[in-house]
């Protein structure tokens, strides 16, 4: 005869079980750090050498992770990226348009 596989059990999180809204706060009363920022984020890319945002791929060299610099002719693959939640990247916004 035929053997009716095992079903695998899903478990309930403990952030459930004890009864906390989410996990982030579950982690948070845990003491955990999370670097993972709450809500939408945006990633800013910037030069290592003159620390300008306007930085673009290198056309033809996409695979390779080749990025340029507008400002100050950088050529490299260590690009700095910076991750800012949507009041920060707003702010960030702000503050170029008035340059």
């Amino acid at each position: 005869m035929f053997k009716m596989a095992k079903k695998s059990r899903v478990q309930t999180p403990a952030w459930i079980l004890e009864g906390y809204d989410s996990r982030e706060e579950y982690e948070k009363a845990k003491g955990k750090i999370s670097n993972k920022k709450s809500g939408k984020t945006f990633k800013i890319r910037r030069c290592p050498d003159c620390n300008s945002d306007e930085v673009r791929v290198v056309v033809g060299e996409e695979s390779k992770g080749l990025w340029e610099c507008s400002k100050c002719n950088w050529r490299g693959k260590n690009i700095k990226e910076e991750e800012l939640n949507e009041e920060e990247f707003l702010r960030y916004l702000d503050k170029k348009e008035g340059n």
